[in-house]
């Protein structure tokens, strides 16, 4: 669960890359013509060989077994993907291979070249050899096999103080991150597009994962298989079976769902979409602390804490996410369940509001964590120098709070309330009318799927998240003129890592870690380099890919 993380607030905060001028570094300029992909086309059509160009190098020179990670050393000494990767790994979790897939699909409907649904078909056939036997994907995985991803747990992975979620593995798949939602989103594409049975096994298989999964309650876990030698991490137990609203876990899968109900009219779909809609109403927890959690107990539903520095209380930014997605159930069904205690949650998010005089951070005026039956915010804190001698902790104090998973969010509640008092004023009959339920026999999904708002990062950039839309003429010079002769976009690194040095000591090193982003030598945890050097992001390729492509289509 990485969604409030990592480098930012939160990583669907960001876009997967800077803007598209902006990440550019000053480069030699591509030779009209110059690569080998160019000869193919019009040598004065700059656009398309420099979007060849570019995809030769990620294809030839990045891609295992068409699949990528999320960034790599101009010299291939080292990748990442959320952590550093072996060579032999790809990345799913967002943006990763599937999010190469989309972007491969886009540039085809766009140019209609097949070359680049050729590009696609591997990334497909990547996400294939990577999909686990149940149908879900996990964060990685490695193509040397089993032992090697044991190794890179027990060493890279357990060692990264702050990335709980890869300190076991576990040997399933996980719904966390929109991994799973976003590889089950392409192979429905893939399907879709040609109707290629290699992909439509793929996509049952991916289907099925998502419907065996789900509690009777309407909920998911986070991860799937069940594992029943999960072991109890850090002194929690293991959260991975509860029902998991984090980083979106229910919306993603609905979302997915009604994809597939609307492009192909799976009845099984509805009947998981309308029992997960219910899950929403049966976790909202009693006035006056009208919110939800991150995640929720099978036993009573009540909101219960995962990683050692995610604790047992309500979360405003997940109750604010909660609200949005009952807004859009009632929007589909007129259903006034889904919005009946929609004020009691507005209230209690008012309750815990900020006022001026306590806001930490600028705009951000709602702690994170709420104290379940005191309405306090707890606040994190770390102590230590690395995952063996290091701990998480929790009080009342808001000073020194550890930094890579913020303590306090922005929430648009009066967006929220306004919303809300604009569905009142519409009839239930009328929304029921427009909802996306209504089987449309002329359905077709987006043609681009890149283009619109991006909100997860590579960890190479901290950029607002913005819709792509068609470049300007100066934009595309720059990012022509950025383009390098060996055909990638050179950006900086700024997310680096420690490298694997053994386990951490038990000795706590000298240093203040407190509210570092990593800890000692032996903390593998991503942190902000101070003098980044550039390298290859995937995030500037598919961010600078789709302005291009938006700037040749046809259609």
């Amino acid at each position: 669960m990485k969604r409030a993380k990592g480098l930012l607030t939160t990583r669907r905060d960001v876009l997967l890359a800077g803007a598209s001028a902006t990440l550019v570094a000053a480069c030699s300029k591509l030779p009209s013509g110059a690569s080998e992909a160019g000869k193919a086309l019009d040598p004065g059509n700059d656009v398309l060989v420099a979007m060849k160009h570019a995809t030769n190098f990620m294809r030839d020179r990045c891609a295992v077994n068409g699949g990528y990670v999320w960034a790599y050393a101009a010299d291939f000494s080292t990748r990442w993907g959320e952590m550093e990767a072996y060579p032999s790994m790809i990345w799913i979790q967002p943006p990763g291979t599937a999010t190469v897939g989309h972007l491969y699909l886009d540039c085809y409907h766009a140019t209609g070249d097949e070359y680049y649904y050729d590009a696609a078909v591997e990334v497909a056939m990547s996400l294939i050899g990577a999909q686990h036997p149940a149908g879900g994907w996990n964060y990685l995985h490695d193509f040397a096999g089993e032992e090697s991803v044991r190794r890179w747990y027990d060493t890279i992975g357990k060692n990264g103080w702050r990335l709980e979620e890869f300190h076991h593995y576990y040997g399933n798949a996980t719904f966390d991150d929109a991994g799973t939602s976003e590889a089950s989103q392409f192979l429905l594409r893939m399907f879709l597009e040609k109707k290629d049975e290699r992909f439509g096994a793929a996509l049952e298989k991916a289907i099925r994962f998502i419907l065996d999964s789900q509690y009777d309650n309407g909920g998911w876990p986070q991860r799937y298989p069940f594992v029943d030698d999960a072991p109890a991490l850090h002194g929690r137990p293991d959260y991975t079976r509860y029902v998991t609203f984090n980083d979106d876990v229910a919306g993603e899968n609905i979302k997915f769902l009604l994809m597939v109900w609307q492009s192909m009219g799976d009845q099984r779909v509805m009947d998981a979409i309308n029992k997960a809609m219910d899950i929403f109403v049966a976790t909202q927890q009693p006035a006056p602390q009208a919110g939800w959690g991150l995640q929720h107990t099978l036993e009573d539903l009540a909101p219960v804490g995962a990683r050692s520095y995610e604790p047992d209380a309500l979360v405003t930014h997940t109750t604010a996410g909660n609200i949005a997605l009952m807004l859009n159930f009632y929007e589909w069904t007129g259903d006034e369940k889904y919005i009946a205690r929609i004020p009691e949650a507005f209230n209690w998010l008012e309750s815990v509001r900020l006022g001026d005089d306590e806001i930490q951070m600028q705009g951000r005026e709602f702690p994170t964590f709420i104290e379940i039956g005191t309405n306090r915010a707890l606040i994190n804190h770390r102590r230590g120098s690395n995952v063996v001698n290091g701990e998480y902790y929790q009080d009342y104090d808001p000073e020194k709070p550890i930094v890579h998973y913020s303590q306090w969010r922005a929430i648009d509640l009066d967006g929220l309330r306004a919303r809300y008092e604009s569905l009142l004023e519409q009839s239930p009959d009328d929304l029921i009318a427009r909802s996306p339920f209504n089987k449309q026999s002329n359905f077709r999904l987006p043609r681009f799927f890149t283009t619109k708002t991006i909100e997860v990062s590579d960890l190479n950039s901290n950029v607002g998240s913005v819709a792509i839309d068609k470049p300007a003429a100066d934009q595309v010079a720059s990012l022509l003129s950025g383009l390098n002769e060996e055909g990638y976009w050179p950006t900086p690194l700024r997310a680096v890592s420690n490298p694997f040095i053994g386990d951490g000591d038990v000795v706590v090193a000298d240093g203040d870690f407190s509210q570092t982003r990593v800890g000692d030598a032996s903390d593998t945890s991503p942190y902000i380099s101070d003098n980044p050097v550039l390298g290859i992001s995937l995030g500037s390729y598919i961010q600078n890919m789709s302005a291009l492509m938006l700037a040749v289509e046809t259609n």
